[in-house]
This record gives C-alpha cells, sequence and structure tokens, in this order.
C-alpha cells in the first residue's frame, strides 16, 4: 500500500508558478510510475504529466509542455510539478497517482493522494 499526501497548491496571479509536491510513504516509492492529474470544476479529470521510475522518461498532456515539469526525488520519496506560466486555464484541483503502468489513463494508477487546489486569476 502507498499513501500519497500532495501540498504546495494555492492562488497565484496569471503568469506565475507554483511548485506542487506528492509525498509518498509505504511500499517502495522507486518502483512505481508517478503521476499528476487535474480536475477542473463542471470537467472529467484529465492526465497532466508522468515520471518513470528513475525519472529518465517523463511525458505531458499538450498544453502544459514547456510550461511544467515533473520530477522525482526517489531518495525523499517525493514527485515534483513545476507550473510556470499559469493561466486561468489551469484552475483545477491536482492528484498525484503512482502505478505501475507509464501512460496518461487515470485508472491504470492503483494510488491516489486527495488533491490540492490549484486557482489562477487573470
Amino acid at each position: 500500500q502507498v499513501q500519497l499526501v500532495e501540498s504546495g497548491g494555492g492562488s497565484v496571479q496569471a503568469g506565475g508558478s507554483l511548485r506542487l509536491s506528492c509525498a509518498a510513504s509505504g511500499r517502495s516509492f522507486s518502483r512505481y510510475v508517478m503521476a499528476w492529474f487535474r480536475q477542473a470544476p463542471g470537467k472529467e479529470r484529465e492526465f497532466v504529466a508522468a515520471i518513470n521510475w528513475s525519472g529518465g522518461r517523463t511525458a505531458y498532456t499538450d498544453s502544459v509542455k514547456s510550461r511544467f515539469t515533473i520530477s522525482r526525488d526517489n531518495a525523499k520519496n517525493t514527485v515534483y510539478l513545476q507550473m510556470n506560466s499559469l493561466s486561468p486555464e489551469d484552475t483545477a484541483v491536482y492528484f498525484c497517482a503512482g502505478g505501475t503502468a507509464f501512460g496518461g489513463i487515470s485508472n491504470e494508477y492503483d494510488y491516489w493522494g486527495q488533491g490540492t487546489q490549484v486557482t489562477v486569476s487573470s
């Protein structure tokens, strides 16, 4: 079992930056693919970014490429999402997820955090 706890959300003006963190506890964190998803009000949960166990492979949804960076520190059991050039369209609850399959399909991830709110004002 893996427990995930997100932090770092908040309110920021358009063009600003935030860094989300996801701390994992439980079984070997470094075994898992980690990902970030988000869900805006009235919308379905969508894939944002994923990173493989070593950090050597990453993937992003098109709308965040060149603005967001996913990374991980296996020694600290933590995955990060650096978000730059934020826009109001990025407003959502952001969820950290862990699984064994690399990709953007939410039901392929076994472990989920509770989410952290990101609000971007214009």
